[in-house]
């Protein structure tokens, strides 16, 4: 299979939006304008398999270190099959700007003229909406004392418990209308949608660029008010909260412990800070290093990183049974991991959170939400968290 990379120039002159380039029915991975969004399938092929598949096809390029890539999720459940798709046209945007554009397989010039066609959302209609817990509220509750109490115990540090909310609709949810609503919302977030899963998700999981790998975790979460000596308040609160502190250590270190064997040096900030998104604001730590040579792919991270301690527990093995006892639903890609392989290795994943799952009718999403949970959480405190990360999809999606 070939594959040719060009300049945008050869195609069009002025920029293009990713978004509108995804519009409802193609894939996208971007934050703050940088990333890919591509059209039609090349292929579709296992994610393990998908740093071969892509070293393989016959590349030509006039744009030095770029080349095709394909994009995917990664279940919750460690060792998931999992597949990614090859799209068989493919923009992508750097940090200067620069956008690419790569075909692959039998794709010509006319799926670019078509890529490139304006796409607007549909007209808005009047839709009605109704949303229930796909989990009854009161199980949610004994599922976090029952993981509180395993903690209390000693058998865990930590457990994370989700609960699902089904979104349903009158009419038909229109993807492009939700990805331009979140980038005007959540643009520094890393924004996706492939194959019915969108969302906009702030915790970077992994991502190498050449030698670099770089991780920005993050564990503990409190709500933004909107008001800025409130939401000041809030944050000095959430720092100085040990329950909180306890929840994140635990993530910095399995991150750091799991990545430190395939690098050369490793650093992090000593402190946690600040992350702040349009309705949550969280405790994060950044992290980047030097991979030794030969290095490892970013699909060989992600296998190994995720879930992390923030959408699973710790430890991993015996947090995951107990969620998949007590929480009464099937997570599938939710907290797992969503981004973007090359034929190099390199990539971009997020954790797959503040996500919405699609019906085939695009009539009802299914959104999930959770948090950690460690000896001093309160079963009430957690439900108000989760009902505050799930205003970022509704906020997206819902429309009156």
């Amino acid at each position: 299979m070939r594959a040719v990379t060009r300049p945008l120039s050869a195609y069009a002159d002025g920029p293009v939006d990713l978004n509108d380039i995804a519009g409802g029915d193609g894939v996208l991975f971007v934050r703050n304008a940088i990333g890919v969004a591509g059209r039609g399938v090349a292929a579709t092929v296992p994610v393990d398999d998908a740093v071969a598949f892509l070293a393989d096809l016959d590349h030509d390029s006039t744009v030095p270190g770029v080349g095709p890539v394909a994009l995917g999720c990664v279940p919750f459940v460690p060792g998931s099959p999992a597949d990614v798709v090859v799209p068989a046209v493919q923009f992508r945007k750097d940090a200067a700007g620069v956008t690419t554009v790569t075909l692959v397989g039998d794709a010509d010039e006319e799926i670019v003229r078509d890529a490139l066609r304006r796409r607007d959302p549909a007209i808005a209609t009047a839709a009605s909406w109704s949303i229930r817990p796909a989990v009854d509220v009161d199980d949610y509750l004994a599922a976090v004392t029952a993981a509180r109490d395993a903690v209390r115990a000693g058998e865990l540090t930590k457990a994370v418990i989700a609960r699902p909310i089904v979104v349903q609709s009158s009419e038909a949810i229109d993807v492009h209308a939700v990805l331009r609503r979140l980038r005007a919302s959540f643009g520094s977030s890393y924004r996706y949608s492939i194959d019915g899963f969108i969302g906009a998700s702030p915790e970077l999981l992994v991502e190498v660029d050449g030698p670099v790998v770089r991780s920005h975790p993050l564990a503990g979460t409190a709500p933004r008010t909107g008001d800025v000596d409130s939401d000041a308040r809030i944050a000095a609160e959430l720092i100085a909260s040990t329950k909180n502190q306890i929840e994140h250590r635990v993530v910095i270190d399995v991150v750091h412990d799991t990545l430190l064997p395939w690098a050369s040096y490793l650093d992090w900030e000593p402190d946690p800070s600040i992350v702040t998104v349009a309705n949550v604001q969280h405790l994060g730590t950044r992290m980047e290093g030097m991979l030794s040579q030969p290095g490892p792919s970013v699909i060989e991270l992600v296998r190994a990183l995720s879930p992390t301690p923030a959408l699973g527990g710790h430890p991993r093995d015996a947090a995951i049974e107990l969620i998949q006892r007590v929480e009464g639903f099937e997570r599938g890609r939710y907290g797992g991991a969503v981004g973007w392989v090359d034929a190099a290795g390199n990539g971009t994943w997020a954790v797959a959170i503040r996500c919405a799952e699609l019906s085939h009718d695009r009539r009802s999403a299914r959104l999930v939400a959770g948090g950690g949970i460690v000896a001093d959480s309160d079963p009430h405190a957690e439900l108000a968290e989760t009902q505050a990360k799930f205003q970022a999809m509704l906020s997206a999606i819902v429309r009156p």
